[in-house]
């Protein structure tokens, strides 16, 4: 931190300007309850110099007060900041912390570990590039460490660190620490890691965290902080060009403009987009932000794009190149995270967010849940809270996605109750299916009989007799 040190005091826009343009890396803690998340992320902030002095000052004097560690400093307190957490002593729900070091810039999301949070957990997930997977040394691969590499895998992150902490209480055993790497690997191999790492330490006294172990000589590889540093997420990104349109910003005649955030990709001033769902084409006519103009707009760039051509173009449509189009079906498979206490039904209506887009629709099919401490599936007619599945969507109009293996940013969508407005499900779709390859959704009397009314009153509405759809 010299460098930054010596910007920081002599010239300061050198010093913001450094650090803006350093990358962004999204991270999350999970495990097993009580295998120290939330003590590791205060050992990165506290051995990284990113505590500042009233910080410390209220942490030592609730660790007193709350007594989780026999009134020694605390570091989970930094990051427990709920009234009940501290009283017990656990995390329940996400805590996202910033911190930085000369090579990039990070967020951390504190995830609880108690399997009745298992919807917070996924909720970090969703967003987080790395996730750091913690194992107490002292009970090696548990339940919870089984269920949160398997969310992980299915919420698409594909590199993984496994911390097994508190080696301190074993005594720093080379052994232990072989024998869960084994176990895991044996467990994760049929998972989507394609990079995973092993680290031995110890958050409570900071052993191989940000500085390297004197009780672990026998450990040959790289400190936590190090690989965080070093790891590179850039080719898990898509590069095809997505923008959902979020607001049509019309000032004044002579200004129409699209909002929203690059969700991937890149474009350019004088490229050729089509609109979705219509299809048309146009040029990029100016990339326009609050503080001026730009030539290229980048993936997590909030920008309004203006067209050479007047398009008709509203919210939750879609822009992209004319030659890499998304999928665009009423008809998807989707594995599913339920988080509500209210199962998930067959054929009960919902409404679905995709990015800025809303539709209505159901699941006319529960392909199967998943049993996640087996990793095996089984058939049911719903889905509880906090567990998984797979299901095959309808919805009401065509909806423009790619597969969430693909492009994280435009095949995840959340699932909403119509009456309470609450987001009760979260999905990633697998791919697009025809209409008929779904259980079709059986079709009431009243359904019946109203569309015959409306055919026999209304022809001229041209209404489909789904009496023999």
């Amino acid at each position: 931190m010299t460098t930054e040190n010596t910007l920081l005091q002599t010239d300061i826009e050198g010093y913001l300007k450094l650090h803006e343009n350093k990358d962004m890396l999204r991270i999350l803690t999970c495990g097993s309850v009580d295998d120290g998340k939330s003590t590791l992320i205060g050992r990165l902030l506290f051995d990284s110099k990113m505590i500042f002095e009233d910080q410390m000052a209220a942490i030592e004097k609730d660790s007193k007060r709350f007594n989780t560690t026999d009134e020694a400093f605390d570091l989970a307190l930094l990051v427990d900041g709920l009234q009940s957490e501290r009283e017990q002593g656990i995390t329940i729900d996400v805590a996202y912390r910033y911190f930085a070091t000369e090579q990039r810039k990070f967020i951390i999301a504190d995830t609880p570990g108690h399997e009745q949070y298992t919807r917070n957990m996924a909720t970090g997930a969703s967003t987080s590039d790395l996730a750091i997977i913690l194992i107490d040394a002292r009970h090696g691969v548990q339940v919870q460490t089984r269920r949160h590499s398997y969310i992980c895998s299915q919420l698409g992150i594909k590199h993984v660190i496994i911390a097994i902490n508190k080696m301190d209480a074993v005594g720093y055993d080379q052994g232990i620490y072989q024998g869960i790497k084994k176990a895991y690997r044996e467990f994760a191999k049929d998972l989507a890691f394609t990079d995973v790492r092993f680290v031995p330490i110890s958050a409570l006294k900071g052993d191989n965290v940000v500085n390297e172990s004197e009780n672990m000589t026998w450990y040959p590889g790289s400190t936590l902080i190090k690989l965080l540093n070093t790891v590179s997420v850039e080719q898990d990104r898509s590069e095809s060009f997505r923008f959902q349109v979020q607001y049509v910003n019309r000032p004044n005649l002579d200004f129409r403009g699209f909002c929203g955030t690059v969700a991937s990709g890149e474009i350019r001033v004088g490229d050729t987009i089509a609109a979705l769902p219509s299809g048309k084409e146009s040029r990029i006519k100016s990339i326009v932000t609050f503080d001026g103009e730009l030539e290229k707009a980048v993936a997590g760039q909030a920008v309004t794009l203006t067209l050479t051509d007047e398009i008709d173009i509203s919210r939750g449509d879609m822009l992209v190149r004319p030659h890499d189009k998304p999928n665009s079906t009423t008809h998807f498979e989707a594995d599913v995270v339920w988080m509500t206490e209210e199962p998930l039904c067959v054929d009960r209506e919902y409404a679905l967010k995709l990015g800025s887009k809303a539709v209505y629709g159901y699941a006319d099919a529960i392909n199967y849940k998943v049993d996640i401490n087996h990793l095996t599936q089984h058939s049911t007619q719903q889905l509880a809270l906090n567990e998984m599945g797979n299901c095959h969507f309808s919805v009401t109009e065509p909806v423009q996605f790619d597969a969430y293996d693909d492009n994280r940013a435009t095949g995840a969508f959340i699932i909403i109750d119509r009456l309470t407005n609450v987001t009760v499900g979260a999905g990633m779709i697998r791919k697009a299916i025809d209409a008929g390859k779904g259980k079709q959704r059986e079709i009431s009397a009243f359904e019946l009989e109203m569309n015959a009314l409306v055919r026999k009153h209304f022809p001229h509405w041209g209404v489909k007799d789904i009496s023999k759809a």
